[in-house]
């Protein structure tokens, strides 16, 4: 049996707590009240703006409104009351089946009026008549001056939804002024009957409050009976709570008072569970909706709650279930000093606030959209694909076979692989499709502990991190540049003792904040950070060294016990099913965001923005990630995996994020799209036809020379992707359409996109590097091939380099096995300085120009986290040029044997035994302890190969 049809036998109705016109539309809705038995739905602002910004749903109504000159409020009224309109109408059957007991659609008067008695007498009155449906419930708040409203309106005979309670005591005040209204209807010899009301009781967001006071109870406490005490109590409250106003609702309307209004035809207010998606991942995901089954209820569910509940809800008649437990949780509050009366008012604040904040983006939105409509905006993102159009259609028309669109949003991972391993981590690998939907919901939290971190008096901020965990805070570092009034955000994802050092001199450490950030809680690099780090702080600090840093990590790791243990001033959990590549809009990204003073709850909303255009039921021709990926896809198997990214400032950095992104995911089994990122423009002839170019631009942003290059590559038949971005915030929706993409990709390629096997190699031979430094005192030594002019070259073996003699032959030699096709790495394990990049650019050019290949480049250790995996999962075409250099100031870690320049050392020669153990093409270049010296010498060297008299002569 479906688990939702079920919860009709215990007297229980489910809505659905979500709007959006493609419901409409699609069939979606109508396919919900049919298989699933849903009865209702209820919209607010929030949800309006998210779909209005987020899909395309509306755009022939708002062309017609602009093309009539219709201004910003009297467009959202058409949209909203246009939605509201059609739903109660495809839910007018339910209505009339259940004699007008359920089927009802929800509409909320402006949140601006939430302090206004009479102006929301007003709208609730002009809504409702202007809808005309019997159908039609208008949401007032119970705040002061709604509760007035309420009884006015129920007095008038309209139907009322009462929203934002969250207190027992408001919640019978609400009661009341229903049955008040009712009453001047019957003394006035007015009907009762035809009237229906619901009390909406909101849910997680109690839990999420109190749980965060718990948890700063819990680490202030050393005190183990009270800390077991605190930890009995978390996750109860709202579930607690809801129980006992039950027994309220019971009270008022199955008493005497209510029996009269019975007998004249009224019908009771029936409590509604709202906000009953878990915000904490450590709890089930249907954890409130099955707690709160009972009689007489309703219970909105958000899509991905109803999806959940509908697979895997256990159903039961538990409201009335556990009332003792429920009292001496209030007891037990009461004595651990949690006022909840407090929790309860603020919740209603931050109800209102958040509603009506919601309502103003939601008139932004309008707005622009209008202006879009208009062709005031600027041009779309285009596909510039010439003959490789119809690829790129093919593609699309797989992916359409594939059901991609739907089965992605239903984690279906048959549609990448079918074999039980991969199978089994891909299905713990798709909570980003959700995430940022979760941190949108806990952005004023986030906001709150940034102001916390702010007021301490902190001034820099660094993450402590590699790969996944890190890149997503360093393209934020360098897009948005450090914020007035906020600490300077850092990362530091190098172990160069250089780069240590460089760090460590820009901090006052008793002012810093570190964020150990690791996925596992168990990375090499974020591991030995936190050592070192915590060591210099408990220098300064004591025993109080742990306020000085957080953690993010998944549940249940070595980090979050390491953190509990040090006394960390907060660990973020976040949720396990996501991998570190894509988890840019989960806490790895927007805890550092918030942190730097960033705007946290923008980036999210965009974000959202993003997620809708990719929807379900968004055709794959106008979903931008699918067209993304099936572009990438097509391409990439049409010959054109050199993936060319052209990001100008303020998203210059964008490209490394991507990079990891695309590379890790889909460098394996031979096949890869390899990204290139930060390579100069050139001129066509520059090229091979292995290039795609993609263009992240911001509306308005420098370009420079660019424009006319690319128009000149797209005359040469090179495709030309361009995206545009309002502004730097609206990286939040490019960081999923291009995860959506890369998904669409991978499943075109016919790889797994979520798992990243070498990557772990490289790890198992630094860790066993480091166990032989451990015992011998020592690393292995590599065959030096070529020794003298301040240069020496490494390699597998000798003879793969022709016996060269000097370091510049070695050079050149191994640059001569370039072929049509291949793409050359450099991987550098130095300090990142603008020097450095300045010569490793000129080193990139010169090696295109002569041979014309794609060329990367990356600062080690961070790409063996990204590139890493393409370079030996991928296709063979890689020539590999991998830098290092003696360290002239090493620093030790605490607790180990070896030193960060050991550390180094150890990863560089692991990465370079995992690319001989496949045959790739590569050489080691030890540049000395003078790199800037060492980086002209080799330049120096490959200008003298690039050049047509000496590639003639040899």
């Amino acid at each position: 049996m479906n688990p939702l049809l079920e919860l009709q036998k215990y007297g229980q109705s489910v809505w659905l707590d979500q709007m959006q016109r493609s419901l409409l539309t699609t069939g979606t809705l109508k396919k919900l009240i049919d298989n699933d038995g849903l009865r209702g739905l209820t919209s607010n602002p929030t949800i309006f703006e998210k779909a209005i910004s987020g899909s395309k749903d509306y755009e022939p109504l708002l062309e017609r409104m602009v093309s009539v000159g219709a201004g910003t409020e009297e467009i959202y009224q058409e949209l909203v009351l246009a939605d509201i309109g059609d739903a109660a109408d495809v839910f007018r059957p339910v209505y009339e089946r259940t004699g007008g007991a359920d089927g009802f659609v929800s509409l909320e008067v402006s949140p601006l009026l939430a302090d206004d008695t009479a102006g929301t007498i007003k709208e609730a009155k002009q809504l409702f008549a202007r809808l005309g449906r019997p159908n039609v419930m208008i949401k007032v708040p119970a705040t002061p001056a709604g509760l007035p409203a309420i009884e006015e309106l129920i007095a008038a005979g309209l139907n009322i939804n009462v929203t934002l309670i969250f207190s027992i005591e408001v919640y019978e005040q609400v009661a009341e002024a229903y049955i008040r209204g009712l009453e001047r209807r019957v003394k006035a010899g007015e009907p009762a009957t035809g009237i229906a009301s619901v009390a909406s009781f909101f849910v997680s967001r109690i839990d999420t409050m109190v749980d965060k006071q718990l948890e700063e109870k819990i680490k202030a406490t050393s005190d183990p009976a009270q800390k077991a005490r605190l930890e009995a109590l978390p996750g109860k409250t709202a579930i607690a709570n809801a129980k006992l106003a039950y027994q309220s609702f019971k009270h008022l309307f199955h008493g005497e008072r209510f029996a009269a209004l019975k007998e004249a035809g009224a019908r009771v207010q029936r409590q509604l569970w709202a906000s009953t998606s878990t915000k904490n991942p450590k709890y089930r995901d249907v954890m409130y909706a099955e707690e709160l089954i009972g009689a007489e209820t309703v219970d909105t569910l958000p899509p991905a709650t109803v999806d959940a509940f509908r697979d895997h809800g256990r159903v039961g008649p538990r409201l009335e279930q556990g009332l003792e437990e429920a009292r001496w949780v209030f007891a037990e509050l009461e004595a651990v000093g949690i006022d909840l009366a407090a929790v309860t008012r603020q919740l209603t604040v931050d109800g209102v606030k958040l509603f009506s904040d919601s309502y103003k983006q939601l008139l932004a939105v309008i707005e622009t959209r209008a202006k879009e409509a208009a062709g005031m905006a600027s041009a779309r993102p285009r596909q510039a694909l010439g003959p490789a159009e119809r690829n790129v259609q093919d593609a699309l028309d797989r992916l359409a076979a594939l059901n991609f669109g739907s089965r992605i949003w239903k984690k279906d991972a048959a549609l990448w692989k079918n074999e039980a391993e991969h199978q089994k981590i891909i299905n713990n690998a798709l909570g980003w499709l959700d995430v940022a939907e979760m941190m949108h919901g806990r952005a004023a939290e986030l906001e709150s502990f940034a102001a916390e971190i702010r007021d301490a008096g902190f001034q820099h901020v660094v993450v402590l991190g590699m790969g996944g965990s890190s890149l997503c805070p360093e393209v934020f570092r360098r897009t948005l540049g450090p914020q007035p009034g906020w600490p300077v955000l850092h990362v530091l994802d190098s172990t160069v003792p250089a780069a240590v050092l460089a760090l460590e001199k820009q901090l006052e450490l008793a002012r810093t904040l570190f964020i150990v950030a690791s996925k596992s809680g168990t990375t090499t690099e974020p591991q030995v950070f936190y050592r070192y780090f915590f060591d210099r702080v408990k220098q300064i600090k004591g025993e109080k060294a742990g306020a000085n840093f957080i953690a993010i990590t998944d549940p249940a790791t070595v980090l979050e016990s390491e953190a509990e243990r040090d006394g960390f001033r907060r660990v973020f959990l976040n949720p396990a099913d996501i991998g570190g590549r894509y988890s840019a809009l989960s806490y790895f990204g927007m805890a550092p965001l918030a942190l730097m003073g960033g705007d946290v709850r923008t980036v999210l909303k965009r974000a959202l923005s993003g997620v809708r255009s990719c929807g379900a039921d968004v055709p794959l021709t106008a979903n931008p990630g699918a067209r993304l990926g099936a572009a990438l896809g097509a391409l990439a198997l049409a010959g054109r995996d050199k993936l060319t990214l052209v990001t100008p400032p303020p998203v210059d950095s964008l490209s490394l994020w991507i990079e990891q992104l695309i590379a890790e995911s889909t460098g394996k089994e031979g096949k890869g799209i390899i990204p290139i990122a930060g390579e100069p423009l050139g001129a066509p002839d520059a090229y091979g036809k292995d290039r795609v170019f993609v263009v992240i631009s911001t509306e308005g942003g420098a370009t420079g020379d660019a424009a006319s290059k690319l128009a000149a590559l797209e005359r040469a038949g090179h495709p030309v992707l361009r995206r545009v971005l309002r502004d730097p915030l609206d990286l939040g929706a490019e960081f999923f359409i291009w995860e959506l993409a890369t998904a669409a990709a991978g499943a075109l390629l016919g790889i797994n996109p979520f798992d990243q096997p070498n990557v772990q190699e490289s790890k198992d031979n630094t860790k066993r590097l480091l166990a032989e430094y451990k015992q011998r005192g020592a690393l292995p030594e590599q065959e030096l091939v070529a020794p003298g002019g301040g240069l020496k070259v490494f390699a597998a073996s000798r003879a793969e380099l022709g016996g060269a003699s000097s370091a510049d032959d070695a050079i050149s030699a191994h640059l001569e096995r370039i072929r049509a096709g291949d793409y050359v790495a450099i991987t550098q394990y130095i300090e990142e300085l603008p020097e450095y990049d300045a010569l490793l650019l000129r080193l990139r050019v010169a090696i295109r120009e002569r041979w014309r290949v794609a060329t990367t480049t990356g600062y080690g250790p961070r790409f063996l986290h990204s590139t890493g995996q393409l370079h030996k999962g991928g296709p063979a075409s890689g020539v590999f040029l991998q830098l290092t250099s003696a360290d002239a100031v090493d620093v030790p870690i605490p607790g180990e044997p070896f030193t960060f320049g050991v550390l180094k050392q150890a990863q560089a020669l692991g990465d370079f035994e995992s690319l001989a153990a496949r045959r790739r093409r590569a050489i080691r270049v030890d540049l000395g302890k003078d790199v800037r010296a060492g980086l002209e010498l080799l330049l120096a060297a490959v200008e003298a190969a690039a050049r047509p008299t000496a590639t003639a002569a040899r």
